[in-house]
C-alpha cells in the first residue's frame, strides 16, 4: 500500500475517532497505520494529563471497535492497538509542538549541523513548521521540522 494511502487511512481515522476519544476525557495524540512484519497495525496513541492507564486503552478500544468496522476505511485485515505515548513521546503534529513550548525536547537532524545530528534543549518557539531550540550553552538552534528524522519529549537529565 503506498504511503499516501496509509496516511489517508490514519487521517480519516483521526478525524472520525477524535470526538469519540475526547468524549472519554482523553486526547488522541496520534494515529498510525503501518505494516509490522506480516501484520497491518492501526495504532491509536492516547493521552491525558494524569497519564494513561490500561483501563483508558480498553475504553478506547471498546468504543472504536465497532465504528471502525462500520466506517470501512481499511481495505485489509489489521489489528487495532491503543497505547500511551510514553515518557519520551514522539512529537509530529503542530499541536504537539505548541503543547511542548517551554518544555524539553530532543531531536535528530537529517544532516549534521556543527558536526552533530542529535540535539536536546528547551523548545522556545514553533512557527511555520520551524522549531527554535534553546541549547544548554545558551545558543538557539532554528530547524525546520522536515529537516529532522525524529523529535520527542525529553526528561532533560543532561540539560545544564
Amino acid at each position: 500500500m503506498p504511503t499516501e494511502k496509509k496516511q489517508s487511512v490514519a487521517d480519516a481515522v483521526r478525524q472520525r475517532a477524535t470526538p469519540m476519544v475526547e468524549a472519554l476525557g482523553l486526547q488522541l495524540w496520534d494515529v498510525r497505520f503501518l505494516k509490522e512484519g506480516a501484520d497491518w497495525i492501526l495504532r491509536l496513541i492516547i493521552d491525558k494529563p494524569e497519564g494513561v492507564g490500561i483501563e483508558d486503552c480498553i475504553a478506547v478500544n471498546d468504543a472504536l471497535d465497532q465504528p471502525l468496522d462500520a466506517w470501512d476505511l481499511i481495505d485489509r485485515a489489521y489489528r487495532l492497538q491503543v497505547q500511551s505515548p510514553g515518557a519520551e513521546r514522539v512529537l509530529v503534529r503542530p499541536e504537539h509542538f505548541r503543547q511542548y513550548l517551554g518544555k524539553p525536547i530532543k531531536l535528530r537532524l537529517r544532516q549534521a549541523v556543527q558536526e552533530r545530528k542529535n540535539y536536546a534543549g528547551i523548545l522556545q518557539a514553533y512557527q511555520d513548521d520551524t522549531l527554535a531550540l534553546l541549547l544548554p550553552d545558551g545558543q538557539i538552534l532554528s530547524v525546520s521540522v522536515e529537516d529532522t528524522t525524529k523529535i520527542q519529549a525529553d526528561d532533560m537529565e543532561d540539560f545544564q
